[in-house]
């Protein structure tokens, strides 16, 4: 007769099945954990979830309504204030440029007010550099100054916007603003003053190294130092969209010292001096996407500060996403620094297309030892390069255009992942690393990353060595 087991022995045996069976599954989890690769962009979606999108009452305020005219010669600068003002007053709402061309001085946008230029609108800029006075509190390649007004400018406001399908025309040129760059192809004629002159810019060098208050460091009239086009400083909760930039004196889009930024489907075609397309600067939270950048400098350009000025307010840019964005001419597509002094991090590139054969760089990090700072933690996935003049990835911690650029401020950048980028014409370098023998740069890996037509493979000095995977230049596999 055949033994029934124990209620014990059956126990017992199943015991052991399900702790061999919690054996088996750990180590099956434990090996995918080792082999799942993080998804970093899910903190560029968290960003992009957390920023805070301006909405506005749905109320109108035509700038004919309070005088404009748009025959392009009248200055509706009094007209427009009084629309962005009696906006603002009554709650906020929406400032309505319609169809046709208005020329005005500067304008100044107020908490609660969207300035809307509907399809056919062009806003003309006066090319009269005394309507952009008195003197506001800006910036200047990252050192604070009271200087010519932005052409549009906010000011410590709150849930503003610029949107539709119309045109900003800062008109600048070689007959007015370019020319204070001291180049001749901008219009310079020798002995003319020029924006290097000693009491230009090495004299705001100096207040800054000196820690002389902005309010004491004055220009405007009598100096060369030009306005940025769209400026706003120290505000939250902004809104760019839709709109097209062109013509603009200097740096295009510059949200300083901003919070929850969204530039969602601009247009910047501006091939003047210095005309970045995008630069935020001190900036958290920001969201760049749908843009097209066709510019005379860097596409986007990310920054926080320069020298003393950028060590002393100490606030790093950081939680910026660029995405689904087209970048068809410009020095560099997504660029940090070289207003770098306060530091870099957290920068997420996805989706992009790169084409231009004055592209110089793709992605690029530039510095020294005067301006110091440091970048990390810069994610770039899904982007095309068509062709490139310099190198798909830069990183240069021995930038300079000025003389003197060496000091004691020992940059550090790390952590700078490529992934999944095609390039069909590399230019000079496939690569170019130029770090300190005092501080390598850390962390840089490809994957999935081929490129062609490069001349030289790779240019690396003073670096960890690069991690591959799956990587091609010119045919080589990495």
């Amino acid at each position: 007769m055949k033994k029934t087991p124990t209620n014990f022995v059956k126990l017992t045996l199943l015991s052991l099945c399900l702790t061999l069976l919690a054996f088996s599954c750990k180590e099956k989890a434990e090996e995918k954990k080792e082999d799942a690769t993080p998804d970093h962009f899910e903190a560029a979606d968290a960003i992009i979830k957390s920023i805070i999108v301006p909405q506005f009452p749905d109320k109108t305020f035509n700038i004919t309504d309070f005088g404009a005219v748009s025959d392009g010669t009248t200055n509706n600068s009094e007209a427009i204030k009084k629309a962005i003002d009696s906006c603002h007053n009554s709650g906020g709402g929406k400032v309505i440029i319609p169809s046709g061309k208005f020329l005005t001085g500067p304008i100044y946008i107020k908490s609660n007010v969207n300035l809307h230029l509907e399809e056919g609108a062009e806003v003309l800029f006066s090319t009269n550099t005394k309507e952009y006075l008195p003197v506001v509190h800006t910036s200047y390649e990252g050192q604070e100054l009271m200087n010519y007004s932005p052409l549009i400018y906010a000011y410590k406001e709150k849930n503003i916007a610029v949107t539709g399908k119309g045109t900003f025309n800062g008109q600048a040129s070689n007959d007015n603003w370019w020319a204070w760059c001291g180049k001749d192809v901008y219009g310079y004629t020798e002995g003319e003053p020029r924006q290097q002159d000693e009491h230009n810019l090495p004299r705001l060098w100096e207040m800054s190294d000196n820690n002389i208050p902005v309010s004491e460091r004055v220009f405007g009239e009598g100096y060369q130092l030009r306005p940025q086009f769209m400026q706003p400083f120290e505000c939250e909760n902004i809104l760019i969209q839709g709109v097209t930039f062109t013509n603009a004196p200097f740096w295009v889009v510059h949200p300083i010292k901003s919070n929850h930024v969204t530039v969602d489907g601009i247009t910047v075609k501006s091939h003047g001096p210095n005309n970045d397309g995008c630069d935020p600067e001190y900036a958290k939270n920001v969201l760049i996407k749908n843009c097209v950048f066709d510019t005379g400098d860097d596409c986007i350009a990310i920054k926080s500060g320069r020298n003393n000025d950028g060590r002393q307010v100490n606030i790093p840019s950081e939680n910026i996403v660029v995405e689904n964005c087209d970048m068809k001419d410009g020095h560099g597509g997504v660029v940090m620094g070289s207003e770098i002094s306060a530091g870099v991090r957290n920068v997420y590139v996805r989706n992009c297309k790169m084409d231009s054969p004055e592209l110089d760089r793709a992605i690029r990090i530039k510095t020294n030892t005067l301006r110091g700072g440091f970048v990390e933690n810069v994610y770039v996935k899904n982007v095309q390069v068509g062709q490139v003049k310099e190198a798909v990835l830069k990183i240069n911690t021995y930038y300079g255009t000025y003389a003197n650029q060496e000091g004691v401020y020992m940059p550090t950048i790390k952590n700078i992942h490529l992934e999944n980028i095609t390039v069909e014409n590399g230019g000079k370098y496939g690569v170019l690393i130029k770090g300190r023998p005092e501080s390598f740069v850390k962390n840089v890996t490809l994957t999935n990353v081929h490129i062609k037509g490069a001349k030289t493979d790779l240019s690396v000095e003073n670096s960890e060595p690069i991690t591959f995977e799956n990587t091609t230049i010119n045919g080589k596999t990495y």
